[in-house]
């Protein structure tokens, strides 16, 4: 293995491991909010910040391992599935959105917020059989907006003191 591709499979384990320590402590901390289902995100601060820094493929790479790890771990096959329908479809519009239109970090993470959690009721009308989860669509809307900002914000001011410090 050469050095390069060696540094990218280390950096990479890096992110991955990240991600998968705040999904760990998103599982066993209780966010105060009385509604069912509603997380930060921690673990895709790890995602968004590889998508600023290089290839969207390995960046999609890292969010899917780690979907289907904290799924295993931390999950049901359910969570896998829902975590995976908002996730993919989040990614896309996060790489639109950073690659393609050339938005601000957090504009792009807000919109990746808002994504996973359409993703997710989508997901969730196929399994449930039911169209009345999309009620659930304005909550989880206002989440998503504040969440992704959050993200958005802490991943922008990593990605700012990082650089292109650690480029894969």
């Amino acid at each position: 293995m050469t050095a390069s591709r060696s540094k990218k499979v280390a950096t990479l384990a890096l992110f991955l491991a990240l991600a998968m320590i705040l999904s760990y402590v998103e599982a066993i901390v209780p966010i105060p909010i009385p509604v069912p289902g509603i997380k930060l995100g921690l673990a895709n601060s790890a995602v968004l910040i590889i998508l600023l820094l290089e290839k969207p493929g390995d960046a999609l790479l890292v969010s899917l391992v780690r979907i289907f790890l904290s799924g295993l771990l931390f999950g049901n096959a359910f969570s896998i599935i829902y975590s995976l329908s908002g996730g993919i479809l989040s990614f896309v519009i996060m790489f639109l959105a950073i690659k393609l239109i050339k938005l601000h970090p957090v504009t792009a993470s807000i919109l990746g917020g808002v994504f996973h959690n359409i993703g997710q009721v989508i997901a969730a009308c196929f399994i449930l059989g039911t169209k009345a989860v999309l009620y659930y669509i304005p909550v989880l809307l206002v989440s998503g907006i504040i969440t992704g900002a959050l993200i958005g914000i802490i991943s922008n001011e990593i990605h700012k003191r990082i650089g292109g410090k650690i480029l894969i």
